[in-house]
């Protein structure tokens, strides 16, 4: 019987992912935002048709043939269930603990993921808010994870966050979090770890909490000391696929550029698929164009990042010039790992400027899954049926990279087996 678990703050499914790839059953994801469950339940669909040897419907609807809804028809109503769009909170939580149960039946839940909304917690969050986020209802959702604890007694627990979570109120919330996951009968411990030890080729550095029944005899791994060995650069993620240019691209290539890379292969992002879905890049004004070049031009010649105030008078727009100097910024492609992919670059790809300069654009969504390690199959969706580039960017940058997710859910597979 294969260990359980239940993902709460699901998202994109990204930590979800890790967890499904190490041999883990979902019982339930349960997650707000429409755009984001439907991603789910289209991987969801993925797991399932795959494994009962019916991958070439999920081809088909890769390239098109068939429509979402048609997909869907084809998967069991039970696996399409595990994907709960429900708020967790007072309101909410009989209706999606009603579905959960359903779902579970008489099995277990050995383990529950996730993590809340990291706006509330993070740096740049806190800058932007004339509040400093305090009395942001998110402060709290730990205390709704908390009760989801007491309720399924899960053997352990993986709780996802952003660095700020460590000063956000002068420690206040973790000091919080740590008793309240005592009082339901957890001990904790932290760790601070960096995704390109994960074989991520991004630098993103995220706060994993591993949480386990105070009264069970467990040995628990140091995280921080898991370190893969990285010989690769950013360019073996974006070599093999199609040229286009600012505003070009179309949700399904039928073909790459050439023959996969050795880290593609070797870490299972192609997959072995012969289509190529949501290589789209948005488009952008002349102006912005012209900032990309010298920002590529200034890399390329000098190792050097472009500061804003460097710019020529006549394409400098915004008004703050003390501050975010390197607004715009390369992804260079001859570097062992990128700047972080974050939950703004649906907003603006300004920060995710492609090294190749005869391109002149910003990453398109499949450079950026890429650089968070979602594997060339993982399809991202929208409210609506088709390609929505905007929910796409956000889901790809609120998620944790499966690689990341894997190795860390093989470890507690070791404790729990």
């Amino acid at each position: 019987m294969k260990l359980t678990f239940i993902d709460l703050f699901a998202g994109a499914g990204g930590l979800s992912e890790g967890f499904v790839q190490a041999g883990f059953e979902p019982i339930a994801h349960v997650e707000m935002e429409k755009s984001a469950c439907n991603t789910l339940k289209t991987r969801s669909a993925y797991h399932y048709l795959k494994s009962n040897g019916k991958f070439d419907d999920y081809i088909t609807y890769l390239k098109g043939e068939i429509t979402r809804k048609e997909l869907y028809q084809i998967i069991p109503k039970d696996i399409l269930d595990t994907v709960i769009n429900l708020p967790i909170g007072d309101e909410n939580n009989h209706l999606i603990h009603t579905q959960i149960e359903k779902s579970l039946g008489n099995q277990k839940v050995d383990l529950i993921i996730g993590g809340p909304p990291c706006q509330a917690y993070s740096l740049v969050g806190r800058s932007r808010s004339k509040t400093k986020m305090e009395g942001d209802p998110r402060n709290y959702l730990f205390i709704q994870y908390a009760e989801y604890l007491e309720r399924y007694k899960p053997n352990m627990f993986v709780f996802e966050n952003v660095l700020g979570l460590k000063s956000a109120k002068g420690g206040h919330y973790l000091e919080e979090m740590e008793k309240i996951f005592n009082k339901k009968g957890y001990q904790i411990k932290l760790h601070t770890l960096e995704a390109k030890n994960f074989g991520v080729l991004q630098n993103r550095k995220r706060i994993i909490i591993l949480g386990w029944q105070k009264n069970k005899k467990i040995s628990i791994p140091n995280l921080e000391e898991i370190a893969i060995e990285n010989n690769y650069l950013v360019k073996d993620l974006l070599e093999d696929l199609p040229v286009i240019k600012a505003g070009e691209g179309v949700d399904r290539f039928l073909k790459y550029k050439t023959e996969t890379t050795e880290y593609l292969k070797s870490h299972a992002l192609r997959n072995g698929i012969g289509i190529l879905t949501q290589h789209i890049a948005r488009p952008h004004r002349e102006q912005d164009k012209e900032i990309y070049k010298i920002a590529v031009q200034k890399w390329d010649k000098k190792q050097e990042r472009l500061n804003y105030n460097d710019l020529p008078e006549r394409l400098k727009t915004h008004q703050n010039r003390t501050s975010f100097f390197d607004r715009f910024k390369v992804v260079a492609s001859d570097l062992p790992y990128s700047q972080t992919v974050v939950a703004h670059i649906a907003k603006d790809g300004h920060y995710y400027i492609h090294p190749d300069s005869k391109q002149n654009r910003s990453i398109s969504v499949r450079e950026a899954a890429r650089l968070q390690s979602f594997p060339d199959d993982y399809y991202f969706e929208g409210e609506k049926e088709g390609a929505n580039r905007t929910a796409a960017f956000k889901q790809i940058g609120n998620a944790v990279p499966p690689l990341m997710a894997k190795m860390i859910a093989e470890k507690i597979k070791e404790i729990l087996c």
